[in-house]
């Protein structure tokens, strides 16, 4: 690997540990760190190869953004995660934005089974949720009265841990 590759990795690693603390700290992205990481990689990006190097992120960064708009709008996902899968997008660019997406899937997964594991985190919302979905005569009205509410901690997954994997897995994969 060459030099440049190194100091990219090393300074992605970095950003994405630096938000992955202070998720797992507040449950809160600060703007400075998302958007910032965005625009610095579009502006490497435009630095580095031109324009078709700008609209290469800037479209993959379109797809990470768009991958977590749904869960964003049903309140699953936080607005700090959507602009850091974007920069996330923005970093891996076109070619790797599947693998990003992928592995930041499977991250997640896997994340959210160790927390409920060591306690860390309340199943009662995936419960409701999967017997939504398969149980016809479930009475949700009363089962969603008992659940704990969204901005409880113990409810809410920190998701820039499973992005921050997995754009170190797309960046590091062949």
């Amino acid at each position: 690997m060459s030099v440049e590759r190194y100091l990219l990795l090393a300074t992605v690693a970095v950003w994405a540990a630096v938000l992955s603390w202070k998720d797992c700290r507040t449950r809160r992205l600060p703007n400075l760190w998302t958007v910032g990481g965005a625009a610095a990689a579009l502006v490497f990006r435009l630095g580095y190869g031109g324009w078709p190097c700008l609209l290469d992120g800037f479209a993959a960064a379109a797809v990470c953004g768009a991958f977590l708009l749904l869960p964003f709008l049903m309140r699953g996902a936080g607005g700090g995660d959507v602009k850091m899968l974007f920069a996330a997008g923005a970093i891996v660019g076109w070619a790797r934005v599947f693998h990003l997406l992928w592995a930041t899937s499977l991250a997640g997964v896997v994340f959210g089974a160790v927390l409920l594991a060591v306690g860390a985190l309340d199943g009662a919302r995936l419960a409701y949720g999967l017997r939504c979905l398969f149980d016809w005569r479930f009475d949700r009205k009363a089962a969603a009265a008992a659940l704990p509410p969204k901005d409880d901690a113990r409810a809410r997954i920190p998701f820039s841990v499973p992005i921050a994997a997995g754009l170190l897995a797309a960046l590091l994969g062949k």
